[in-house]
């Protein structure tokens, strides 16, 4: 008889964002809130650990502005389904812009564990909108993205109230990820 494995843990993560004035004052903290690891993040994993080329980690972090509609109620939850930002414009924040370090319990250590930090500043006029795609630098959506088979492959998708990011207020976003 065969034996099904199930496993004892779930892959899940977190995230915070903190906005900035251009003194550096904090101007809110939304705290820690959950976000939701993507249906392809396992099929990544599983390109990873069994050698699929190309499968490429952590490539990036898509920041989007999502639905205007979504700031007269509340954002709709994000879900596993999820394949893409809705925001077909999102930005890209590359991985030379990204801190993404190990952590044993909340301590960044650099000994490999089942854990991620991953902190994006978005300073300055980042991304650079308004443009042509984009009236305004508001946020309502973002996601790490990897690669897989040579495509661009979400990770985490999350949805939230509306940032109001002015071309001179720096967001922090710090997310872990639990493997």
């Amino acid at each position: 008889m065969a034996t099904i494995e199930q496993p004892t843990a779930e892959v899940k993560g977190m995230y915070r964002d903190v906005l900035y004035d251009p003194e550096g004052r904090v101007m809110w903290d939304r705290g820690w809130c959950r976000n939701a690891i993507v249906l392809d993040c396992h099929r990544l994993l599983a390109g990873l650990l069994g050698g699929a080329a190309p499968s490429l980690g952590i490539q990036g972090l898509r920041v989007g502005q999502g639905l205007d509609a979504w700031d007269s109620a509340s954002p709709p939850p994000a879900t596993p389904a999820q394949k893409a930002l809705i925001d077909p414009n999102a930005f890209l924040v590359l991985p030379a812009l990204l801190q993404i370090d190990f952590l044993d319990g909340g301590t960044v250590t650099n000994v490999p564990t089942n854990r991620l930090q991953i902190v994006a500043t978005l300073g300055p006029n980042i991304p650079p909108w308004p443009d042509a795609n984009h009236a305004s630098g508001n946020l309502r959506e973002f996601g790490l993205v990897g690669e897989l088979d040579n495509n661009e492959t979400l990770i985490n998708y999350v949805t939230h109230p509306v940032i109001v990011k002015d071309p001179t207020s720096t967001l922090t976003r710090t997310i872990w990820l639990i493997l």
